[in-house]
């Protein structure tokens, strides 16, 4: 059976959505099997069993320097023992009786020419073995008591010999054919013993059999995963470095209830996996295999031979790190970070969010400022941010993903950030240093789908696993993808514990969930007889209704703190109510309809604003039906859609004016705020992933520099009264915290509220988008202030404004006061 790969040495890339090129990368079969074409792709020839063993990188434990096949070595020994050596002490592997048929062997002295050869395998199990379809090796391979001592049996393809080292002295086995070497010892019990393998002469490698460990995953685990509530699955699949047995390895699982047979395949044994078959471990659907010697960096996939036959590798689902893209095998790594943002974490469960100030930067760590690593970004972004007085960063998605252009909403590795930027540790540095900067950090989530990369999740066992069997649920209709089988208890626990994971283990604060839309719609972007109602005849998703509510439940009972956003566009009920009484639990929604209602009303002419003024007052109708964010985020700066600056009508100054006195605007109304990277200068191109802002526009020899820089600063300057006036985001959530004073003036183009804090602060926000300066502009306003103080005035010449302003206290009169309002702009005055 022909054997697909996209391993590192593939020369064609992923095949990935949206990415052209794809690269298959044969590998030898186990002896004595066949070739045949995959139903994927052309027939291919098979290698057959090199001359000379494959030539490996001699920094992997094992490898020769020859080009010798690796094989792992015993930790403290190397090259061939000396007869007196002292052997590292095994564990003890369980017994297994033999065959009721099995002859009787007749033992021998140990070391005395040789064992006896053991009892030959059964032919069935035997081609189960090694064609990768054998569920318990464990029972073939290792050692286990036989009538008259103890058998030994060992697969190493490509040796040319391997004996058995108890107390330092080996006794050689018999070749089996097909890498398999066997014989049996005349022993009472099953000894502490290695095994030295050669593979020419002068090239030998002492071993530990892992065929000779216990299951390295508790009961507890497996009950948990088949009951989909392992709420730390990190831990009990993927790849896992640890010491078993007094054996320093690594420990491999993997969930694919579907397969005939799972192997390990890595760089450690040249990406053939005939060596290295896991056991399963009974219905759970998870297989495991414990590989002594095997460590940190070491890359691997799985080769997993489906119910159907067919043979091909996976990277780990679970993997923790990746290897850069366009390369695809997963890494073993562990953390050894040591986190200074204990303070942080302490104040992060202080004050409920939804009462503490929310100004959100969102970024796309690639682009930012391309080229820079998670750690060098640690330098320079929480130091800018800090400068704007941001509360919070937002990273467009940070797991794995193969297709740069996806700008990461097609992810492959769910459980490891992009090694693109650095390490899983430097990541974790990136966070750090941004917290003991004072500032959050929320990462997008992307639940929804997942590509159909076949070295991916797609099909994992050769069969739909993570994604639904019915096809027409399965596909994604908009992006070509598939979407998870959330009514799936397994699925659904890899993705619950996933997001406890990012939280958990990398200190993130908060999670925007993307496309929630599109997860609880069955019929989303679906024709009719493209989908089938739930069991109540509704259009409704009801597992992901379910999955929602176990995700936000389950997050914020195990990591207090945290947020959790939905980014939402519907008018479905509750998004932000808590599970308990019906809700989905999120801690805000993203206010979809402000969005699209005030962009609309601001890419009009002033003269025709008149005829949208509703666009910009409809928001206060429903702003505490949800606890909602208000974004100005990366899908409303791409695809021809323009930058915020270039949607504004007039010429330059007049755009600007616009951009800046909706800031003002935006900044003030209730809610929590969110501006995406590049607009907090006016940048007037769109952005690409490709080159990110374009930072030139603030550099001092180009002539509009000011004018960039002045937009820039009014973002510091909205940000830092922001943060100080508790009125702007004390009872975000609570209609008391608001007031309409002129919602009305449709003529004028022109808006005023209060905001109040809790004890009663007001702050008077007046907007004012037509082109023209109006004086002495009445506002009614509460009896008990006795004058009123400009605070912030988006047409401050500091900003590239005109400079009209309010210099003086504006002293009410009968309950009104009399402003003057510049042209296309915000003002903000208090009590203060």
């Amino acid at each position: 059976m022909a054997l697909r790969d996209t391993s590192p040495q593939e020369a064609g890339g992923p095949s990935t959505t949206g990415t052209p090129g794809t690269g298959d990368r044969p590998v030898a079969e186990a002896p004595e099997t066949g070739g045949s074409p995959t139903a994927t792709g052309p027939e291919r020839v098979e290698p057959t069993a090199p001359a000379t063993p494959e030539a490996v990188d001699p920094s992997v434990p094992g490898a020769s320097e020859t080009g010798a096949r690796p094989v792992i070595e015993v930790p403290g020994t190397s090259g061939r023992p000396a007869t007196s050596s002292r052997v590292h002490e095994g564990p003890t592997a369980t017994a297994s009786p033999p065959a009721p048929s099995s002859p009787t062997p007749v033992p021998v002295p140990l070391g005395a020419g040789g064992p006896l050869a053991s009892a030959p395998l059964d032919p069935a199990d035997r081609d189960r073995l090694l064609s990768g379809a054998h569920h318990d090796p464990h029972a073939l391979l290792g050692a286990h008591p036989v009538p008259g001592g103890m058998a030994f049996r060992a697969l190493r393809p490509y040796a040319r010999a391997v004996s058995v080292v108890i107390d330092g002295t080996r006794t050689p086995l018999t070749s089996e054919g097909g890498g398999l070497f066997s014989g049996v010892l005349p022993l009472d019990a099953i000894p502490a013993y290695t095994l030295l393998v050669s593979y020419a002469e002068d090239d030998e490698h002492e071993v530990h059999d892992p065929y000779g460990f216990l299951p390295a995953l508790g009961e507890l685990d497996l009950h948990l995963i088949k009951e989909g509530r392992h709420e730390e699955l990190w831990k009990a699949l993927g790849a896992e470095p640890m010491t078993h047995g007094g054996v320093a390895g690594t420990r491999f699982t993997v969930w694919a209830p579907n397969a005939q047979g799972v192997r390990v395949a890595g760089e450690f044994s040249s990406w053939d996996g005939t060596a290295f078959p896991m056991r399963s471990l009974g219905s759970s659907g998870v297989w495991e295999l414990f590989l002594p010697g095997v460590g940190e960096d070491a890359r691997y996939k799985f080769e997993i031979t489906s119910r159907s036959g067919e043979r091909f590798l996976k990277a780990d689902p679970m993997a923790r790190r990746t290897e850069v893209p366009p390369a695809t095998a997963s890494i073993v790594t562990a953390s050894h970070y040591e986190w200074g943002d204990e303070n942080w974490l302490a104040r992060r469960t202080e004050i409920p969010v939804h009462e503490a100030p929310f100004s959100v930067y969102e970024v796309h760590l690639a682009s930012w400022r391309p080229g820079l690593t998670y750690r060098q970004l640690a330098l320079e972004l929480p130091a800018y941010v800090n400068e704007l007085g941001f509360t919070h960063v937002e990273f467009m998605p940070v797991a794995e993903h193969p297709f740069g252009g996806s700008w990461g909403y097609q992810v492959t590795g769910f459980y490891a950030p992009t090694s693109r930027l650095g390490s899983p540790d430097d990541f974790k540095f990136l966070v750090d240093a941004l917290h003991r900067a004072g500032i959050g950090v929320i990462m997008d989530w992307v639940p929804a789908h997942f590509p159909k990369d076949d070295w991916a999740l797609a099909r994992f066992d050769g069969e739909p696993l993570y994604e639904p069997g019915d096809a027409r649920r399965a596909e994604h209709p908009d992006w070509g993808t598939y979407e998870f089988d959330l009514g799936r208890t397994e699925v659904r626990n890899f993705l619950v514990a996933n997001a406890v994971y990012w939280c958990q283990e990398f200190h993130i604060d908060g999670l925007r969930v993307d496309a929630v839309a599109s997860m609880l719609y069955l019929d989303y972007s679906r024709d009719s007889g493209q989908w089938t109602p739930n069991v109540h005849g509704g259009r409704e998703d009801l597992d992901a209704m379910a999955f929602l509510q176990e995700m936000n439940a389950t997050v914020y009972r195990r990591v207090p703190g945290v947020v959790t956003i939905a980014e939402e566009s519907t008018a479905w009920d509750g998004v932000t109510r808590p599970t308990d009484t019906g809700g989905l639990g999120f801690g805000f929604k993203w206010n979809m309809g402000w969005m699209h209602d005030s962009l609309d009303y601001m890419s009009h002419e002033p003269v025709h604003r008149r005829f949208h003024h509703h666009e910009m007052t409809f928001s206060m109708v429903y702003a505490y039906s949800e606890n909602y964010v208000l974004p100005i985020s990366h899908d409303e700066v791409v695809h021809g859609k323009r930058s915020l600056v270039s949607k504004m009508p007039g010429d330059w100054w007049q755009r600007r004016a616009d951009h800046r006195a909706y800031l003002g605007f935006m900044w003030a109304h209730p809610g929590k705020q969110l501006l995406f990277m590049g607009q907090e200068f006016a940048q007037g191109a769109e952005w690409s992933e490709s080159h990110g802002p374009d930072w030139w526009l603030l550099d001092p020899a180009y002539d509009a520099a000011p004018d960039h820089r002045g937009v820039q600063h009014l973002v510091r300057d909205l940000n830092t009264v922001y943060r100080a006036t508790p009125a702007l985001w004390q009872l975000d959530t609570q209609p008391a915290g608001f007031r309409w004073v002129m919602g009305d003036a449709a003529e004028d183009n022109v808006f005023a509220f209060l905001r109040f804090a809790a004890e009663g602060s007001p702050l008077l926000a007046v907007s004012n988008f037509s082109p023209v300066v109006r004086h002495d502009y009445r506002l009614g306003v509460p009896d008990d202030i006795p004058a009123w103080h400009e605070v912030l005035n988006t047409d401050a010449a500091e900003f590239g404004g005109s400079g009209v302003t309010n210099p003086y206290p504006v002293k009410p009169e009968d309950g009104h006061i009399r402003l003057t309002l510049p042209p296309l702009a915000t003002v903000w005055l208090t009590s203060e």
